[in-house]
């Protein structure tokens, strides 16, 4: 358990840091080779399969995680005004609306199964497999929301090392079952979800008996469930403002697809490779993003208002050294990485890919920038400016996509991150530099 309240920021915040950090990057190998291990056992339209729903599953786990991270940031508040009562109550809360909203979503979800394959446009010859696999992820979506819910109070009293932990132990199972499903019992595409869903179940049972026996303070009893309508009203706001602003994040990210898909197989290709490297790239601005959310938020509970305006500023010293070193990898080995992530040699994959990351990692600074302030200003109540940021990003993608992209065709999504990304930043740097509590002294 890791008190941000009190010492050095700067250490606090890398200890807290480099656990969720670690855990990141092992999810990005990990779902490396979860796809190797889909694609090599059961054969490319079976990964195509997979893959044609990857955007649904990921826009509703996605929304889910937003949820919990929300949801975490009350309790980091609580935390920092060291109310045990409260900090249970919370808890409990988030049990509770993440459970609703999980179980709703999958209802939801399966209702519409058929329509959603529709609009996602899966052919004849992949629907029932890719139909297979995704009712599978839906079914087990209360599972993967238990799971985010439990890392993210843990995480929000400090504590990095336990989620990290369960984390790989949920994806070194996950590996097992998909050989055991995919190799010994032949189930298909089903079978690889319903590795992911166990798994992940088997660890919402190790972060359940971790927290009942390490703090008193997480042993929720039926009492707890009682809740007035405006704490379960704060909860909930603070929960869909994450919500939303991650997935209004996605749907700008899918808007450039749409036009991508359109300019040939290279082309698509080397994009593919350039967003693989920029996942390794921008990962310590996502991991500095849920420090800074904790942190605020347990400062906020503190009192401590000097010490948010602190933390922020070094966070952000921290992130622009990050990207120096990027842009530095960027104009020294980009093809090279290319080459790592693809395998190929054809000139305009390679050329293309490097030109996106040269050009877009020149503005990294300002993502750095966007990830903390939208985050701790998550973290120190307010729930409407991140989100307006966010959908800046999505109108300015989609904008990109109407009236930029048809004259000048790749060049323009490379363009589009940074200047939305500076569009993006402008409100969250104003409304930072008014809020009442960056701007008090007091400790």
């Amino acid at each position: 358990m890791i008190d941000l309240t009190n010492g050095n920021p700067t250490k606090k915040m890398l200890k807290f840091a480099v656990p969720v950090c670690l855990g990141n990057i092992f999810q990005l190998f990990y779902s490396l080779a979860d796809t190797r291990i889909v694609g090599s056992i059961l054969g490319e339209n079976s990964l195509a399969a997979v893959g044609s729903t990857t955007s649904i599953s990921t826009l509703l786990i996605g929304f889910l995680l937003g949820l919990t991270n929300g949801f975490a940031i009350i309790i980091a508040q609580k935390f920092g005004e060291k109310n045990e009562n409260e900090i249970k109550k919370a808890a409990a809360g988030t049990i509770f609306l993440g459970f609703l909203t999980a179980v709703s979503i999958t209802a939801i979800s399966l209702f519409f199964l058929d329509e959603i394959l529709n609009i996602l446009n899966v052919s004849e010859i992949l629907y029932a497999e890719s139909k297979g696999y995704i009712k599978a992820i839906l079914l087990g979506m209360t599972a993967t929301m238990f799971y985010n819910a439990f890392a993210g109070i843990l995480r929000a009293v400090g504590d990095t090392t336990a989620p990290l932990i369960f984390l790989v132990v949920s994806c070194l199972l996950n590996i097992f079952l998909d050989l055991y499903f995919l190799s010994i019992l032949k189930t298909g595409t089903s079978g690889a979800a319903w590795a992911t869903v166990i798994s992940q179940g088997f660890s919402v049972i190790l972060c359940f008996i971790y927290m009942w026996k390490k703090y008193p303070m997480f042993r929720i009893k039926r009492k707890d469930f009682s809740f007035k309508i405006k704490f379960l009203k704060n909860l909930y706001t603070s929960g869909i403002s994450m919500a939303l602003m991650m997935s209004l994040v996605f749907f700008g990210t899918l808007a450039l697809q749409t036009a991508i898909n359109t300019f040939g197989t290279n082309i698509i290709v080397a994009h593919t490779a350039a967003r693989k490297i920029t996942e390794f790239f921008m990962l310590p601005f996502a991991v500095f993003g849920i420090t800074m959310a904790t942190y605020c938020g347990q400062n906020k509970g503190a009192g401590k208002f000097k010490r948010i305006k602190e933390g922020i500023l070094k966070a952000v010293f921290i992130t622009s050294v990050w990207s120096l070193i990027v842009i530095f990898m960027s104009y020294t080995v980009a093809p090279q990485l290319v080459y790592m992530v693809t395998g190929s040699r054809i000139t305009e994959v390679i050329d293309t890919a490097e030109k996106y990351l040269k050009i877009n990692t020149i503005f990294y600074f300002v993502p750095g920038a966007i990830s903390i302030l939208r985050n701790a200003m998550q973290g120190i109540g307010d729930k409407f400016t991140p989100v307006v940021s966010s959908f800046l990003e999505l109108a300015g993608k989609v904008a990109v996509v109407i009236f930029i992209v048809p004259y000048t065709k790749y060049f323009g999504i490379i363009i589009s991150e940074p200047i939305v990304w500076i569009i993006m930043v402008i409100p969250l740097v104003v409304k930072i530099i008014k809020n009442p509590i960056f701007q008090r002294e007091n400790l």
